[in-house]
């Protein structure tokens, strides 16, 4: 039994040994060669690869439970984000409206009138008058017991209106002072200044010593040849006589 051990562990070890003379040189170069750091690169890289995926649904999870538990959001995150550009658009519209509308109202707020509009007040022409001029104004009706407060009353027998008074004051003031026995050097004679003054006989024998004879006379004389008391007395100041 001895022997057969002996026998067994011999060419074992004397195997060995020879190989190990033989290619032992061979052998540590191979080993040298041989990429040992080949398996734990393999194993790095799994052990990353597995907590790079466990760390991205991790934070998908926790993402999803974020959005979903939430008060006021969607389960949608596309739908979300859609309504989150709707949004921004429309507000930048109103944005833009809000800026308009507060320069608008600046604007108004500054404007201001250079002057105040005026309104053309003129009273419309009678219709009595019956010819043109430029009317004067008057005061207050005159004496009755005058030579004018004659002639103001017996200007609407002659188709005149009032408001030819003051003309008509304008006219025989200059030209006579109203005075029924005023007389220049031509021969023209009392308040209207006739020329010749026997012309006033036609409205009454009395025409030299009476005020009303002349002033009928006289208002005749203006409607005939100037339509108005206003018509005569803007020839009286263009040419100096009517």
């Amino acid at each position: 039994m001895r022997l057969a051990a002996l026998y067994r562990s011999g060419p074992r070890t004397g195997c060995s040994a020879r190989l190990r003379m033989a290619d032992g040189r061979t052998a540590l170069s191979q080993h040298r060669r041989r990429p040992k750091a080949r398996r734990p690169r393999r194993r790095r890289v799994g052990v990353f690869l597995v907590t790079t995926a466990a760390a991205t649904v991790a934070v998908t999870a926790i993402a999803f439970l974020v959005i979903t538990g939430r008060p006021g959001s969607v389960t949608d995150p596309l739908g979300a984000a859609v309504a989150q550009v709707q949004t921004g658009k429309s507000g930048l519209v109103l944005e833009s409206e809000r800026q308009k509308v507060i320069l608008q109202t600046a604007a108004t707020e500054s404007f201001s009138l250079t002057s105040t509009p005026k309104i053309s007040t003129a009273p419309p022409p009678s219709s009595s008058d019956g010819g043109g001029g430029s009317l004067v104004p008057s005061g207050p009706a005159p004496d009755p017991s005058t030579a004018q407060g004659i002639a103001y009353n017996l200007l609407g027998s002659y188709g005149f209106s009032t408001d030819q008074w003051g003309c008509l004051d304008d006219l025989w003031q200059q030209e006579s002072g109203w005075n029924y026995e005023a007389e220049n050097a031509s021969g023209a004679y009392g308040i209207p200044q006739a020329l010749p003054g026997s012309k006033m006989a036609s409205a009454g024998p009395d025409w030299q010593t009476d005020p009303t004879t002349q002033i009928k006379w006289g208002l005749g004389y203006i409607k005939d040849d100037y339509g108005t008391p206003c018509g005569a007395w803007d020839h009286e100041e263009a040419d100096g006589w009517y």
